[in-house]
Formats: structure tokens, sequence, C-alpha cells
């Protein structure tokens, strides 16, 4: 006698994922991705009350029941209360937080009424390395990127979380470059090193035993996805290459979804920007060009030659 039951196709349970910083320009379109698959069920954590009102309003389908209101850097994995139970068995995570420059208003003012200036002597009539730039009280790279993103990957671990996803940036290996400036002031004083922050939490998460994918995007663009190539790399080589250093936000959000899919357990940490696609050919998606960066397996450099004290 054949069983009923056992011809009735039942769908598979979707994978519960965290994803941090969901408010974010980049986190939003992660959360709302995957709001959207067929296999995955968001569960966003944003730092504010009015950041859980915007996502609620902006993503379809987003209810009460897939945001969690909590601050990174006062996140206590092992506090008192213990953890909520939209987080609860979650199987991957997916960090999209970042410590957020601003421009501080007096070095614009100054930039600016240089201008007349500059266009009399025929000089560049602005230039945006004047511009001095700040974060806001406890939110600035040594407690976001770095104290608040081992609080999450120690919070993965709480939850038995297996894979966590990390998006960083480009340039950890230069101690000199641009964006560690932001933060300080002409003498070198200040909350920067933002990169250096986020490298040394990656370090954290590579020596945590999860598995991990650590994505280093170039300059993000707010730009649709899926338009032009993608190509990875490792340990900054594509900075001092010729072509494209930036990549659409919609085309990072696609391969951290990628990294859930089609990773099998690998571990991978590699850098991507937006390239031209190949005459005669399509723009490959994000699924496909990890899996090729994936089946060459190579290795980002974590070694101490890139070690920086601050």
């Amino acid at each position: 006698m054949i069983n009923a039951l056992a011809l009735v196709h039942w769908p598979l349970p979707k994978k519960k994922v965290v994803v941090t910083g969901a408010a974010g320009r980049t986190g939003e379109l992660v959360f709302s991705a995957l709001s959207k698959h067929s296999k995955f069920y968001p569960v966003g954590l944003v730092r504010t009350e009015s950041d859980a009102r915007k996502i609620l309003k902006e993503v379809d389908g987003c209810g009460l029941e897939n945001v969690w209101v909590c601050d990174v850097t006062k996140l206590d994995p092992n506090g008192e209360n213990g953890l909520p139970k939209v987080l609860m068995d979650a199987e991957a995570m997916i960090i999209c937080t970042s410590a957020k420059p601003k421009i501080k208003k007096r070095s614009l003012a100054k930039a600016v009424l240089k201008m007349p200036l500059k266009i009399l002597k025929g000089e560049k009539a602005f230039n945006s390395k004047e511009l001095q730039f700040g974060y806001d009280p406890g939110q600035h790279p040594e407690k976001v990127d770095y104290e608040g993103a081992i609080t999450q990957i120690d919070l993965a671990k709480k939850l038995g979380i297996s894979h966590v996803v990390l998006v960083s940036s480009m340039g950890g290996t230069n101690k000199d470059d641009f964006l560690n400036t932001l933060g300080k002031d002409k003498h070198g004083n200040g909350n920067g090193d933002i990169l250096i922050w986020k490298r040394k939490a990656e370090k954290y998460l590579v020596e945590s035993g999860l598995t991990y994918t650590i994505i280093h995007p170039g300059a993000l663009r707010d730009t649709p996805g899926g338009v032009m190539d993608l190509k990875l790399d490792v340990d900054d080589k594509m900075m001092t290459e010729e072509g494209s250093r930036s990549i659409s936000r919609c085309d990072v959000s696609r391969l951290c979804i990628a990294s859930l899919t089609v990773s099998n357990s690998q571990n991978s940490s590699f850098d991507c920007v937006n390239a031209q696609v190949p005459a005669g050919s399509k723009p490959r998606c994000a699924e496909m060009a990890l899996k090729e960066f994936l089946t060459e397996q190579p290795v980002y450099d974590y070694s101490e030659a890139y070690e920086y004290s601050i």
C-alpha cells in the first residue's frame, strides 16, 4: 500500500539568518533580498526604534517578528536577560554594521569659502581632502567595527550559528589608506583607523572556529546591481590595477546571499569590484562569480606583515 503522504512535496523549512545593520544602505538591501528568497527567513538587528520603523515601512512582508532593536556597541551576549526568542534557531549571520563618518560643518564652510579664490587662481575649486570628519559619540570605528563586530561574532557562537558573513572593506592591507584618516585631526589624533579596526575584527572571526565569508567591497555605489560584471581577488591587488575600484551595493548584497548558497562551508575572504562585461557576454551572477573564485581557492593574507599598531 502506498502512503499518500509520501507523495506530497513538503517545502523545506526556511533557514533563519540574522542581518545586523539591517537599516543601513547595504544591510537593508541584504535584508530585503533575503525576505524575498524562498530559502531564507531574515531577522534584522537595528540600532534604534526609528530604524525599526524604517525597515518595517520599506521592506515588503517585514513584521515586528523580523526585527530586533539593539545597539551592537552595548550588546552583551551573556547578559542576565538572555537572548530574545526571535534569534533562536538562527543558522547564519550577515554582519553589515559599520561606523559612519560625518563631515564636520566647520571644515565644509571653510572649503566653500575658499572656492572663489581658488577659481580666480585657476585651481580646483573644491578639494574633498580639506574636509574633516568625525563620528557620533560612542560610534567610532574601535567601538563599532572592532568591539561591536567581536560582540556579534560572540553572539553567533552563543546562538549556535555556524556561518558568519562579514561585510568589511578593501584597503585593509594599507595603513596609510585615506579612510584611516577619517575621524582624526591634522596631527593624526582622534578616533580613526577604520580599516585597521575592521581588519582586527576579521582576524578575530578567522580564528573563531566558525565558518566565515569576509567580503571586502571597493567604494560602494548606490547603483543597480547585475549590470556590470563582478571581479573578485585578494590582498587589495585591485587597488593598484587599472579599472574600476567601486561596486554596486546591490551586487554586494547579492554576494552576501551567494555566500550562504554556494560556499558549502568553505572559508573565504575576498575583495570585490564591478568590471566591464566582456564583449558578447552577459554579467555573471553573484553565485557564478563566487563559485569560480572558490574553485581557484585563493588565500587572503592575514599574516603579521599587515599588522598595524594603533
